[in-house]
C-alpha cells in the first residue's frame, strides 16, 4: 500500500528551475488544477514592451508633426494671406570675376558673379513673417545655390510664396521687384548720374562704371568708340525721368539712357550733322559744352557760334566747365591751380574740343549745335546782375566787361 502511493508521486519543475513534488492522492487532487503564479520577471518584460511601443508611437507622432510643420512652411500651406516688403541692400552682396567656358571646356572670357549674404536674407524673411523656420530655409538655399540667384533691391512678397517662389521673386525684373523713378537733369555728368543711381539703390556706382567701360551696347552711334574706358558713354546718357527696378543690373540701367538717346536722334538731325561734316560724338561734345555754359535756352545758339568761331580760328576755347570736368566734387569757379593743369580738358591751354563730352546734354543744346547763329563773336562772359551772358567780338571789350564783375577780381 505504501509502495503504491509512492508510485503515484510525480516530479515537476517550476518556473524557477527547482524540483517540486506533486502528490496525486485524493486529498491533493484539487491542488493539481490550481494555476501556477507568474513570476516578477515576466510581469516586468510585458510592461517594458508596452512602454517601448508607446515611446515609438510618440516619436513617430512628433516626427510626423515636425515634418508637417516643415513641409507647411516650405510649401506655404495654410498661411494667412498678407504681403511684406523685403529690402536686400547692395552691401550684403559680394562680387567676383570668374572664367566662362564653352561646352568643350575652352575658356571664352570672364563674367561677374554676385553672392548674397543668405543668412541676412533668411533673417529678413523670418522677421517679415514670410518664413517660420530660418534653419530650414537656409538648408534649402544651400541645396539650391540661392545665394547666387537673388539680387539687390526691394521686393513685395506674398505669404503664399513657397521657398522656391521666394527665391525666384527676389530677382531683378521679377513681378515682385519694386520700382523707383529717378530724374536726371540736363548737364549731369556720368559721374553725377551714376552717383544718383547708387543713392536711389538702382545699382552700385562701381558696377555702373564697369558696365559703361566693358559691356557691348549695340548702337550705331557708339561705332568706332573703343571699349575699356567708361567715358566712352559720356554724352550719350540722355537726361530724362526714368523708372528703374531697385537693384537692377547695371548694364540694363545704362541701356535705358542709350535707348532713349537712340530714339531722340532723328533722321533730320543725322542729315544736318552729315551736311556740317560732323560725327555724332563731336555733336554731343559741343552740345555738352553749351549745356554747361548756357544760362538759358535763348543763348545756346549764340554760344554755339562762339565755339565754332574759335574752332575755326584755331584759338583755344577757354571754357572753364571743361577744366572742372576732372574735379567733379569741386564747387564754384576753378582755382588758379586748376587753370594751370596740363590736361587735355584744359581748354585754356589746348586747342580744339576736349577728348570726351563733359556732360550729357538735352535736345535744346543738340539743336543749337546743328543750328548755330551766324555771328562774329569770339568771347562771352556772365553778367552777374542780369544772370545771362554778354557776347563780344574783341578781347579788349571782353576784358573791360570782366573787370566790372566780381569773378574778374579773383
Amino acid at each position: 500500500m505504501h509502495e503504491e502511493n509512492n508510485n503515484k508521486r510525480k516530479l515537476f519543475i517550476d518556473s524557477t528551475g527547482s524540483e517540486k513534488r506533486n502528490y496525486t492522492g485524493d486529498e491533493d487532487s484539487e491542488r493539481d488544477f490550481r494555476p501556477v503564479r507568474q513570476s516578477h520577471e515576466y510581469r516586468s518584460g510585458c510592461l517594458g514592451g508596452l512602454m517601448y511601443f508607446v515611446f515609438i508611437v510618440c516619436v513617430s507622432v512628433i516626427l510626423a508633426c515636425v515634418s508637417w510643420m516643415a513641409a507647411s512652411d516650405m510649401l506655404a500651406l495654410n498661411k494667412e494671406k498678407f504681403s511684406a516688403v523685403v529690402s536686400l541692400p547692395m552691401d550684403i552682396f559680394t562680387s567676383e570675376t570668374v572664367d566662362k567656358y564653352d561646352e568643350d571646356g575652352n575658356k571664352t572670357g570672364t563674367r561677374r558673379v554676385t553672392h548674397a549674404d543668405i543668412d541676412y536674407v533668411a533673417q529678413e524673411l523670418k522677421e517679415s513673417g514670410l518664413i517660420e523656420y530660418k534653419w530650414l530655409f537656409l538648408f534649402y538655399c544651400n541645396l539650391s545655390n540661392a545665394a547666387n540667384k537673388v539680387d539687390p533691391g526691394e521686393y513685395e512678397l506674398q505669404s503664399s510664396f513657397d521657398y522656391r517662389a521666394l527665391i525666384k521673386n527676389m530677382q531683378a525684373g521679377s513681378g515682385a521687384t519694386k520700382t523707383i523713378k529717378v530724374t536726371i537733369p540736363e548737364g549731369f555728368s556720368m559721374h553725377q548720374i551714376f552717383t544718383r543711381l547708387e543713392e536711389n539703390n538702382v545699382c552700385s556706382y562701381d558696377e555702373l562704371i564697369d558696365a559703361a567701360a566693358n559691356y557691348n551696347y549695340n548702337y550705331s552711334f557708339l561705332d568706332g568708340i573703343p571699349m575699356g574706358d567708361a567715358s566712352r558713354l559720356e554724352g550719350f546718357l540722355f537726361p530724362d525721368t526714368y523708372e528703374f527696378y531697385v537693384g537692377m543690373q547695371a548694364s540694363s540701367a545704362i541701356n535705358k539712357f542709350l535707348e532713349n538717346f537712340h530714339y531722340k536722334l532723328t533722321a533730320d538731325m543725322i542729315k544736318a550733322m552729315n551736311n556740317m561734316g560732323l560725327d555724332i560724338r563731336s555733336v554731343v561734345n559741343i552740345a555738352s559744352l553749351i549745356e554747361k555754359e548756357a544760362a538759358n535756352d535763348d543763348e545756346r545758339r549764340t554760344i554755339a557760334s562762339v565755339i565754332y568761331n574759335r574752332l575755326g580760328s584755331y584759338a583755344p576755347l577757354g571754357i572753364d566747365a571743361s577744366i572742372l570736368y576732372l574735379h567733379p566734387d569741386h564747387e564754384g569757379a576753378p582755382t588758379g591751380t586748376m587753370l594751370e593743369e596740363d590736361s587735355p580738358y584744359n581748354t585754356r591751354i589746348y586747342q580744339g574740343l576736349p577728348p570726351t563730352p563733359i556732360a550729357n546734354p538735352g535736345l535744346p543744346s543738340i539743336y543749337a549745335v546743328l543750328n548755330p547763329e551766324k555771328t562774329n563773336y569770339y568771347y562771352y562772359a556772365l553778367d552777374e546782375e542780369a544772370g545771362a551772358h554778354r557776347f563780344f567780338a574783341h578781347s579788349a571789350e571782353f576784358n573791360e566787361f570782366v573787370a566790372t564783375q566780381s569773378y574778374g577780381q579773383n
